[in-house]
């Protein structure tokens, strides 16, 4: 079974003191302490986010590690990422996170573990890459569309009720046909993919909600999609 969780904002960084989320995605490991490795390159592995997963994750049920391609911190890279039973990639400059991946060979290691059943998860940055298109906000520049992995069809665009620039530009973008239709997602929502096609989405926000948005005859489409608040479980 393949499976992926896209966040478009929360979890441990965006929400500290509110872990449904990650919570939601350590138990889809179906492990009692599930190997859960973070991914900070986007932020080029910054200390402190590093500092703030280890303080999160060490707190419940799982085997943290970091994936570190600034300092190395294996031998072996696809053995490191094919021991785990979860991928959980942190936010930042997506375009440089693709562009170091593919020069490390991560992204063919990642589609590896994809297959093989390792759950792949992330916010922002971490969300949009396993798409094919996403919607990236490059610091003092327009929000542009970025080809992504392609592990999921269509677009992404995270962060959508978090900045105002967002919903405009996506609506534009796709409108155009400059971008695929695809899933806007609100903080603290996630969207879970199961082979490929969309299983459940769930939030740690009780009015947090998720959108499909589409190009119908030149009219932009925003469909709420059924989204389910963790807390009321």
């Amino acid at each position: 079974m393949r499976q992926i969780i896209a966040m478009g904002g929360g979890g441990f960084s965006m929400e500290p003191e509110n872990f449904l989320l990650d919570q939601y995605i350590l138990s889809q490991a179906k492990k009692e302490y599930p190997k859960v490795c973070f991914v900070p390159t986007a932020s080029g592995d910054q200390d402190n986010y590093v500092e703030r997963f280890y303080k999160a994750f060490n707190t419940v049920k799982c085997k943290p590690s970091h994936l570190s391609l600034f300092e190395p911190n294996f031998i072996d890279l696809e053995e490191y990422i094919l021991e785990q039973d979860i991928i959980y990639v942190g936010g930042g400059n997506t375009r440089n996170m693709l562009l170091l991946w593919k020069e490390w060979g991560l992204d063919k290691v990642l589609k590896r573990a994809y297959e093989s059943g390792i759950i792949l998860s992330g916010l922002s940055a971490g969300s949009i890459c396993w798409f094919e298109q996403g919607l990236t906000d490059p610091l003092n520049a327009p929000l542009l569309k970025l080809d992504c992995l392609g592990f999921l069809k269509g677009s992404n665009c995270p962060h959508y009720d978090g900045e105002n620039k967002r919903r405009p530009s996506y609506h534009n973008l796709i409108s155009t046909g400059e971008m695929l239709e695809g899933y806007a997602v609100d903080d603290g929502v996630a969207l879970h993919f199961i082979n490929n096609s969309l299983f459940k989405t769930v939030s740690s926000r009780p009015k947090a909600k998720a959108y499909f948005v589409n190009n119908k005859e030149g009219e932009i489409i925003e469909t709420d999609m059924k989204t389910i608040y963790l807390g009321d479980l």
